[in-house]
């Protein structure tokens, strides 16, 4: 709900901010998300410039949640194993991700971050938590705890581990 006749043509909050209405969610979050990935594809190519955001999604999967399968992984990913096959083969042969026999099944590969992989996920996670608390930071601060409450709800109920506080990083 653009306005024009508003400075810079911001967006117009629904005059019932109480509203439960799924369609005005679905709304809000889709127009956060846009904001969301513009912020992570300019702090993905501010660190690496040869990664796909899908790509670098398997390696926030794979730094957040450990070494795994390759079916896993794709299960993780929304993808079938072959697709995250492909993206786990070009991640090998550019040093971020690692291949290893399974202990228990030496059938079983498992996929981990190299260092180099661990290295790419904490700078762009750093370019873009500085990114966001630049937008955060023009929230007015009585606001701020009602969205950490509601990401935090969204977050969980998308099955999303939190974020590493800035205090944990590489």
């Amino acid at each position: 709900m653009l306005n024009p006749s508003q400075p810079g043509g911001h967006p117009r909050l629904p005059s019932d901010l109480e509203s439960t209405d799924v369609d005005q969610v679905v709304t809000a979050v889709l127009t956060a998300s846009r904001l969301l990935v513009a912020v992570s594809a300019r702090s993905l190519a501010s660190v690496e410039d040869t990664l796909t955001l899908p790509q670098f999604r398997m390696l926030v999967v794979l730094d957040s949640r450990g070494a795994m399968s390759l079916s896993r992984l794709a299960e993780h990913l929304a993808v079938n194993p072959s697709t995250a096959m492909r993206m786990a083969d070009r991640l090998t042969a550019i040093g971020m991700v690692s291949r290893r026999e399974s202990e228990a099944d030496r059938r079983s590969v498992r996929l981990a971050l190299t260092e180099a992989g661990q290295h790419t996920v904490a700078h762009a996670t750093a370019r873009r938590r500085a990114e966001i608390a630049g937008i955060v930071a023009a929230i007015p601060p009585g606001q701020r705890a009602d969205l950490v409450r509601a990401l935090h709800t969204f977050a969980v109920a998308g099955g999303e581990p939190p974020a590493t506080p800035p205090d944990q990083t590489w």
